[in-house]
Protein backbone atom coordinates (compact mmCIF):
# COMPACT_ATOMS: atom_id res chain seq x y z
CA UNK A 1 0.00 0.00 0.00
CA UNK A 2 1.22 3.46 -0.90
CA UNK A 3 2.67 5.25 2.14
CA UNK A 4 1.23 8.63 1.09
CA UNK A 5 -2.24 7.13 0.55
CA UNK A 6 -2.11 5.36 3.93
CA UNK A 7 -1.05 8.54 5.74
CA UNK A 8 -3.91 10.49 4.13
CA UNK A 9 -6.36 7.74 5.13
CA UNK A 10 -5.02 7.79 8.70
CA UNK A 11 -5.38 11.57 8.81
CA UNK A 12 -8.99 11.43 7.55
CA UNK A 13 -9.83 8.68 10.05
CA UNK A 14 -8.34 10.75 12.90
CA UNK A 15 -10.19 13.90 11.82
CA UNK A 16 -13.58 12.45 10.91
CA UNK A 17 -13.84 9.06 12.61
CA UNK A 18 -14.57 7.40 9.26
CA UNK A 19 -13.94 3.67 8.80
CA UNK A 20 -10.61 3.39 6.98
CA UNK A 21 -11.92 0.52 4.85
CA UNK A 22 -14.49 2.87 3.29
CA UNK A 23 -11.81 5.25 1.97
CA UNK A 24 -10.51 4.50 -1.52
CA UNK A 25 -8.26 6.50 -3.86
CA UNK A 26 -11.41 7.46 -5.78
CA UNK A 27 -13.18 8.78 -2.66
CA UNK A 28 -14.00 12.45 -2.99
CA UNK A 29 -13.53 14.70 0.00
CA UNK A 30 -17.13 15.83 -0.46
CA UNK A 31 -18.42 12.25 -0.22
CA UNK A 32 -16.34 11.77 2.94
CA UNK A 33 -17.82 14.96 4.44
CA UNK A 34 -14.35 16.49 4.59
CA UNK A 35 -14.80 20.27 4.36
CA UNK A 36 -12.26 22.99 3.58
CA UNK A 37 -11.32 23.42 7.26
CA UNK A 38 -10.75 19.67 7.58
CA UNK A 39 -8.60 19.74 4.45
CA UNK A 40 -6.54 22.67 5.79
CA UNK A 41 -5.91 20.77 9.03
CA UNK A 42 -5.04 17.62 7.09
CA UNK A 43 -2.61 19.53 4.89
CA UNK A 44 -0.80 20.90 7.96
CA UNK A 45 -0.51 17.40 9.40
CA UNK A 46 0.74 15.98 6.09
CA UNK A 47 3.24 18.82 5.66
CA UNK A 48 4.72 17.96 9.06
CA UNK A 49 4.69 14.25 8.29
CA UNK A 50 6.48 14.54 4.94
CA UNK A 51 8.55 17.69 5.58
CA UNK A 52 7.07 19.51 2.58
CA UNK A 53 4.95 22.56 1.84
CA UNK A 54 1.67 21.75 0.11
CA UNK A 55 0.03 24.39 -2.06
CA UNK A 56 -3.44 23.01 -2.66
CA UNK A 57 -4.35 23.25 -6.29
CA UNK A 58 -7.71 23.68 -7.94
CA UNK A 59 -9.08 20.28 -8.85
CA UNK A 60 -7.79 18.37 -5.81
CA UNK A 61 -11.12 16.73 -5.03
CA UNK A 62 -10.28 13.08 -4.36
CA UNK A 63 -7.88 11.22 -2.11
CA UNK A 64 -5.89 10.17 -5.20
CA UNK A 65 -5.62 13.80 -6.35
CA UNK A 66 -3.99 14.64 -3.01
CA UNK A 67 -1.71 11.58 -3.21
CA UNK A 68 -0.58 12.67 -6.69
CA UNK A 69 0.05 16.25 -5.53
CA UNK A 70 2.12 15.16 -2.52
CA UNK A 71 4.14 12.67 -4.57
CA UNK A 72 4.85 15.37 -7.16
CA UNK A 73 6.02 17.79 -4.43
CA UNK A 74 8.16 15.12 -2.76
CA UNK A 75 9.80 14.40 -6.11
Amino acid sequence: MNNVFQKIVDTIVDAKGIDAASITPESSFKDLNVDSLDIAEMVMTLEDEFGITIELEEGVTTVQDLVNLIERIKG
